[in-house]
């Protein structure tokens, strides 16, 4: 009998082991990766918000920042600290930025960047350093540039290129511009503890012709490159080279980019190679495509572009989907027939949280961006909007 009661016994404990102990580590893991909730900060929030006033009320405007995306459930900031070649950090290579002083050049009134980081990690949040690596004005009007911006010295050469009715953007193609990119990451990972870097959907600009001296040098190599191969690759050496540069430094920084939301768009337009950075290793920790569509989209429907996004990945890469928070109460003039969604209803945005959570890639979602949420120009639906993402976040 006593055989038989101690067998029972360690038969008990054993299925007691194996019920909890698995449970436990499960909780653990859910712990140590809970769900990326990201809200954009661009430079037009720190112009509307920063701009024009005294230090102590910008350190309160950007406490009081913080305070609103962490009372809301975010837990990650992408925060644009190099809009337009100029930094809001105390840069040896970029001249302060045009959305937090008045003229570009002028003297910071403090290292925001620091400051960000600082309070963003006393509150738990992650700070992704959001760079648009190639624009340098949105107008053509090149006396804007200050001489302290290194694409002054660039300007009436083949490494910086006015567009007409577009602004001024640097050639993706150029070596010196590839450089100076480069060593603008470096000063960012090496002077700042900041959690990531992230790239925008600013690749390639809209010119038949910016890049016209690299790739006529290219094609006499090989005369049957096409300029869509060429600059596919040009774009491939710089997310290569950037991920590089930052592993190097430091692992657990992350590097992510926000592509078009329209993956043929990104290889017709824009020359970002997304199959292969979500298919093969030592390109991006995660991708986080602008799907920036409803449900009632004629053109890109929300739920089969996220499928397809989330379909794209096969090497391990988080997917993040950025959501279109901004068009809330608005008429959306490219879904054609589902123009009218973000008016008639007023739960899309928890909705698509709801449905990405399902997908096997998918670590979190991003709005686009803070003003949308939390500016003064909210519509009656964005603000049922926020109430709806709101009520599923808690």
């Amino acid at each position: 009998m006593k055989k038989e009661y101690y067998l029972i016994l360690i038969i008990f404990l054993l299925l007691l082991i194996y019920i909890f102990i698995p449970n436990a580590n499960l909780k653990e893991n859910e712990k140590e990766t809970p769900e990326k909730r990201a809200i954009f900060i661009s430079y037009i929030e720190l112009g509307n918000n920063l701009r024009g006033k005294s230090t102590k009320e910008m350190k309160n405007t950007i406490n009081e920042m913080l305070d609103n995306t962490k009372d809301f459930g975010f837990n990650m900031l992408i925060l644009q600290v190099r809009s337009f070649s100029d930094a809001i950090y105390k840069s040896n290579i970029f001249p302060s930025s045009r959305s937090v002083v008045n003229n570009e050049g002028d003297e910071l009134p403090f290292d925001l960047l620091k400051y960000f980081i600082k309070k963003a990690h006393q509150k738990g949040f992650e700070l992704h350093a959001w760079v648009n690596p190639y624009r340098i004005s949105s107008g053509t009007d090149p006396s804007i540039i200050s001489k302290d911006n290194p694409a002054y010295s660039l300007l009436n050469t083949s490494s910086v290129k006015i567009i007409p009715s577009k602004g001024i953007y640097y050639n993706p193609a150029s070596s010196k511009v590839e450089a100076l990119i480069l060593n603008g990451i470096e000063e960012l990972i090496t002077n700042y503890n900041i959690d990531g870097i992230h790239f925008d959907d600013y690749f390639y600009p809209a010119s038949e012709d910016i890049d016209k001296d690299e790739y006529e040098k290219a094609l006499s190599l090989d005369n049957s490159l096409t300029l869509q191969e060429f600059r596919l690759n040009t774009i491939t050496s710089l997310i290569k080279e950037t991920y590089d540069l930052i592993k190097s430094h430091d692992k657990n920084i992350l590097f992510g980019i926000s592509p078009d939301g329209n993956i043929d768009n990104n290889y017709n337009s824009n020359y970002v190679d997304t199959k292969l950075f979500c298919s093969k290793k030592g390109y991006l920790d995660y991708i986080m495509p602008q799907v920036y569509y409803g449900f009632l989209n004629s053109t890109k429907p929300f739920e089969e572009t996220i499928k397809s996004w989330n379909n794209l990945i096969t090497n391990n890469i988080d997917l993040i989907p950025a959501l279109a928070f901004y068009k809330t109460g608005n008429v959306d003039q490219y879904a054609k027939e589902g123009s009218n969604e973000w008016i008639e209803y007023n739960n899309i945005i928890a909705r698509e949280v709801m449905l990405s959570r399902d997908l096997s890639n998918y670590k979190g979602f991003a709005i686009f961006r803070y003003d949308s949420l939390f500016g003064t120009n909210l519509t009656t639906n964005s603000f049922l909007e926020k109430e709806n993402l709101k009520n599923i976040l808690s």
